[in-house]
């Protein structure tokens, strides 16, 4: 499916509540979910259009009939990972649990087939009323989550149970739906990735063949747990992450100075950059004629991890290794060497990890081998990594 199964449909009922879902957005959003809204014609009254598509970056389509060449109801069905519905009134629930498609929001209900997290919100008499009950039965015996409205005061003044539960609360029961972990909400996660390049003049420079997708990988995994994710990125060819800050470096000696900013800040760092080990003694200014292109006088490039190390607190540092030969003395040494807490011995071997989808090595710790890693891809490695440092940070 598109976007790797971050694909939402925000659908909003037309309730006094859906200025509230503007904030849902924004936090499903730093999970890097990618939101699409849905409003009802009745919930424009409330929060119109125009706010829905500066918060999300999107269209906003509101009737069947906008858009026809699109065929919306299909488009966003088959476009869509899950639905959220918030807030739901007692009117779009009835409609749902009849089949009804008499707007875009309930045709796309009907066209699409993944789960659906509804969230009610209205007076407490008519979220008890027998016909609104059975409604929600209907809805949760077809396999729909429908949350349970909060206690408490309501626009009408009364108090009871009707109001739209909090974002946290909804966050929560997406979580349940989608899968999505929320283990790392608070932690702060900093990542590099990529392949540094060392200029020698104004058109050539030393480089290597990462593609920067494990870093990435590492990047997307932890925002989708909640964390506050920063990806230092060194000549990379990927579309952004949603909801990940991005610091765009080129050589080593950047991507250093981007790293002392923001390792203090960190909690966990997943260093997954190849570093060019030199540099060219001196850049030129201009392009080099290939008659005088005779010899490149080089310097090394300081080993980055090792001067993080020194600065390093209680933080969590994962580490990469790659190699041609497996050697697990070598990969114990490299990890206190550079003051990791977790090593990762990429096996390239048989030359098929740069640039590729997959991975395969082993996973090392402080106490030694912790895990062989199986042919697997690196979105599962990078889970098992953030796990890893999750053991670590206790």
């Amino acid at each position: 499916m598109q976007g790797h199964g971050r694909e939402v449909i925000l659908g909003v009922g037309g309730g006094i509540a859906a200025y509230k879902s503007c904030d849902l957005l924004r936090r499903l959003q730093d999970r890097g979910f990618l939101v699409t809204v849905v409003p009802t014609p009745s919930s424009l009254n409330f929060v119109g259009a125009a706010t829905w598509e500066a918060l999300s970056g999107r269209s906003a389509t509101t009737e069947v009939f906008q858009d026809v060449h699109e065929v919306r109801h299909i488009s966003l069905a088959k476009l869509a990972n899950f639905m959220i519905i918030a807030p739901a009134t007692a009117d779009l629930i009835a409609r749902i649990a009849q089949g009804r498609a008499d707007d875009l929001l309930t045709n796309v209900v009907l066209a699409a087939d993944v789960p659906i997290l509804i969230v009610p919100a209205m007076h407490p008499q008519m979220w008890l009323d027998p016909a609104t009950v059975a409604n929600v039965k209907t809805l949760r015996s077809r396999g729909i989550t429908v949350m349970e409205p909060e206690v408490g005061a309501l626009t009408s003044g009364d108090v009871g149970q009707g109001r739209f539960p909090e974002t946290a609360s909804i966050l929560e029961a997406f979580s349940e739906i989608s899968g999505a972990q929320a283990d790392l909400l608070g932690k702060r996660v900093l990542v590099t990735a990529g392949g540094t390049r060392e200029a020698i003049d104004p058109v050539r420079y030393i480089g290597n063949n990462s593609s920067g997708k494990q870093g990435y990988a590492i990047a997307q995994a932890a925002v989708l747990r909640g964390a506050e994710v920063t990806l230092i990125s060194a000549n990379v060819h990927l579309k952004a992450i949603p909801g990940v800050r991005t610091i765009e470096v080129e050589s080593a000696l950047e991507m250093l100075e981007a790293m002392r900013v923001e390792f203090p800040l960190t909690d966990i760092l997943a260093m997954t950059a190849a570093i060019a080990d030199a540099r060219p003694l001196h850049e030129a200014d201009a392009k080099i004629k290939k008659s005088e292109y005779v010899k490149i006088d080089l310097i090394e490039n300081p080993d980055l991890l090792a001067e993080i190390s020194q600065i390093k607190k209680d933080q969590i540092i994962i580490a990469f290794a790659a190699e041609t030969s497996h050697d697990a003395d070598s990969a114990q040494k490299k990890l206190v060497a550079k003051g990791a807490d977790i090593l990762y011995l990429n096996d390239i071997s048989h030359g098929d990890i740069f640039n590729s989808e997959t991975t395969y090595g082993e996973i090392f710790a402080s106490q030694g081998s912790i895990a062989k890693v199986a042919k697997t891809t690196k979105d599962t490695l990078a889970h098992q990594l953030l796990d890893q440092a999750l053991i670590q940070l206790g």
